[in-house]
């Protein structure tokens, strides 16, 4: 086998079904630069794995005993690889076919990108507007809360998610979606990949904003087309919606220092607030459910301060 140009990294968590489909368009095509296919089995409990080890034994195969979750995952996976070049791929993407080829061969030649992205696409063909700009402290007010959802809070958000840039063109980015990422492995190494505190979400964002802080562009190549399935692994984690808070906390704290951190610290505390709220609206005239809301809100804001 000659050596791999691209090590693809696929991190799988009870998704059997569409890390099968990932895994068979990865081997459908053949590809113009060899590549090696890392498969970290994050202790999935569906039998993933053994699936996978019978339908691909080509794959290399990693069982972990429990959910490392994304970020640890990740770095697993390409601690293995020994590619020029590495994509983190998720288990719910399809690849169509020489996008790899096309975000390999953008990278050989333009030396001053630190990595690039292709273009997300909906089952039925519909592009997904996934690039973002970095957030801000604006934006951790106005993201999912009563203040984005008007004038000027609206704009912020609208600025944030990049709702003015119709994602059919390739450009710069300051951070493409994290579903299909690739970057030079000896620059990954040198980063020393995701940030592990960061565990399950922002790990994508830290790492392009790290690259940025380099001096290394970061580019949506609208050419290359996957094919994704949204947060079809996060959807059933009972713990997301604790992750995600304080996979933020420690975002701002970490880009912003103390100040970032208890900034977000008091928009959380307004989103926990604007939330009762919402319950206590909703739950009119039944009193039981009420009280369970109330009480699995305030189990989560336990968690989240723990």
């Amino acid at each position: 086998m000659s050596t791999p140009v691209l090590s693809v990294v696929v991190l799988s968590w009870n998704t059997q079904a569409l890390t099968l489909a990932c895994l068979g368009a990865l081997f459908a095509e053949s590809p113009r630069h060899p590549r090696e296919v890392i498969v970290v089995d994050n202790g999935s409990h569906d039998g993933s794995a053994e699936a996978i080890a019978a339908a691909f034994p080509q794959v290399r195969l990693v069982r972990n005993k429990d959910n490392r979750l994304y970020a640890a995952g990740n770095n697993q996976g390409v601690a293995l690889a020994t590619g020029e070049f590495v994509c983190t791929l998720n288990s719910d993407t399809e690849v169509r076919c020489g996008a790899l080829d096309r975000l390999v061969d953008f990278l050989r030649e333009h030396q001053t990108h630190g990595a690039v992205a292709p273009r997300l696409s909906d089952p039925d063909g519909s592009v997904q507007r996934a690039c973002q700009r970095f957030p801000t402290l604006l934006s951790a007010l106005c993201f999912d809360s009563w203040w984005g959802t008007f004038w000027p809070g609206s704009w912020v958000q609208r600025r944030y998610l990049m709702q003015d840039f119709d994602h059919l063109s390739s450009r710069d980015v300051d951070q493409p979606p994290g579903a299909v990422f690739l970057m030079r492995r000896a620059e990954w190494n040198g980063l020393g990949g995701f940030d592990e505190q960061l565990a399950l979400f922002y790990n994508d964002v830290d790492l392009c904003k790290r690259l940025w802080a380099n001096g290394r562009r970061i580019h949506y190549l609208a050419e290359a087309e996957v094919m994704h399935h949204r947060g079809a692994s996060t959807k059933n984690f009972a713990k997301m919606l604790v992750i995600w808070h304080k996979n933020r906390l420690a975002y701002y704290g970490k880009h912003y220092g103390w100040i970032g951190r208890a900034w977000v610290r008091l928009c959380v505390r307004l989103r926990i607030r604007e939330e009762r709220h919402k319950i206590e609206r909703r739950t009119q005239g039944d009193p039981g459910r009420r009280q369970a809301e109330l009480d699995h809100l305030q189990q989560a804001v336990r968690e989240l301060w723990s």
